[in-house]
């Protein structure tokens, strides 16, 4: 990205920062000249830590920490947030999974997994979307999943979240695309890190992947920084897979 020197420099939230794909994701748009906003609920730390190292790196970031599943609390969070100006990147990544059988799913199960993949989305980008149009430039990027688009066992709450996001984003992008405003999706399949490597060891990585290996956050990251510039003025509405060919429908 390419930004004038005589003006501030574009604001990014990144929800979930603190994780490895949100981490990677805050420092690529750091690298980029965005000031990152990187967010945390669970992990205020991470996300102090993801900051630190991108001010260590010459970039320009803070950390945002609230409660993404609380309207209230993201509505204020938001507010105080946009006193400093505009925030005209949005990457929607926290996300939680609570997996089961559909049979044995409890409805504390479900409502979780929609509060914070699907109802999250809504929270944070609903009060960033008249600020953002109103500058007539906007990138939005909700981290989506394979199960999303190919659904998976034990997933039906993960799977029916990230789908919904999938409608949500074709939907925003409609609407937004007459101002600037690009809004797109990004499914990852198997990903480093510690969340994965607890589901998946190398074998069955091998036995899973073409590719024969897991993603890496910061291959996600690169995609998503792409998305988020001004050479993906015209790419809108589209969930776009990088998985090592896990799945292509």
């Amino acid at each position: 990205m390419s930004l004038d020197d005589s003006k501030p420099p574009r604001r990014a939230l990144v929800t979930g920062a603190s994780g490895a794909i949100g981490g990677a994701i805050a420092h690529a748009l750091a690298a980029q000249g965005l000031h990152v906003l990187a967010h945390a609920n669970a992990n205020p730390a991470g996300a102090e830590a993801v900051v630190a190292g991108i001010r260590a790196a010459g970039g320009s970031a803070e950390a945002l920490v609230f409660d993404l599943t609380d309207a209230d609390a993201c509505a204020q969070a938001l507010e105080a947030a946009l006193q400093a100006g505009p925030i005209q990147v949005l990457v929607s990544n926290a996300g939680a999974h609570a997996d089961a059988v559909f049979a044995g799913m409890t409805p504390a199960q479900w409502q979780r997994v929609i509060d914070v993949n699907l109802n999250g989305f809504y929270n944070v980008a609903q009060p960033l979307m008249l600020p953002m149009l109103r500058t007539r430039w906007g990138r939005i990027v909700a981290i989506s999943s394979v199960a999303g688009q190919a659904g998976n066992r034990g997933q039906a709450n993960y799977a029916a979240a990230k789908a919904g996001l999938h409608g949500a984003v074709k939907s925003l992008a409609l609407e937004c695309a007459s101002r600037g405003v690009t809004v797109n999706a990004v499914a990852p399949g198997i990903i480093a890190s510690e969340m994965s490597a607890g589901a998946f060891d190398e074998a069955a990585i091998k036995r899973l992947v073409p590719m024969q290996r897991a993603g890496q956050p910061r291959e996600v990251a690169d995609l998503v920084a792409f998305l988020c510039g001004d050479q993906a003025a015209y790419v809108s509405g589209q969930v776009i897979a990088i998985n090592g060919a896990l799945y292509s429908g």
